[in-house]
């Protein structure tokens, strides 16, 4: 599809009074998983366990605040989402960053523990 082949979307005024439209136009624009509730379980599977329950928790945060938005569509509660969801996306990512470093950082320590027996030795 050329460029000349597409068409400006208009958006009626009327239609963005209305909260849950807004929210439906909102939603389209956004990807599917914004609570970051499938990078939150593979956290726990492929990641610290520890780490990956806290993005858990934050992820079930953001996506109740975000039900509460489609009720109450606040400045506050966009905040509150928006706030959650980062949590949960800094501990998921932190979760499979630990354990990556935990799993390049073992050999390296048995090999130093290696190292410094043969030199008392």
């Amino acid at each position: 599809m050329s460029a000349n082949e597409l068409k400006e979307v208009k958006v009626d005024e009327t239609f963005l009074e209305r909260p849950e439209q807004r929210i439906a136009l909102h939603n389209l624009a956004v990807c599917k998983d914004a609570d970051h509730r499938k990078l939150a379980i593979w956290s726990i599977i492929c990641g610290l366990s520890c780490f990956g329950i806290m993005s858990l928790m934050y992820s079930v945060k953001a996506r109740e605040a975000r039900k509460r938005l489609q009720h109450d569509d606040c400045q506050e509660t966009r905040d509150t989402v928006k706030k959650y969801a980062d949590k949960a996306l800094k501990w998921g990512i932190g979760s499979i960053v630990a354990w990556v470093v935990l799993i390049l950082i073992f050999p390296l320590l048995i090999g130093l523990l290696s190292y410094i027996i043969t030199f008392i030795d």
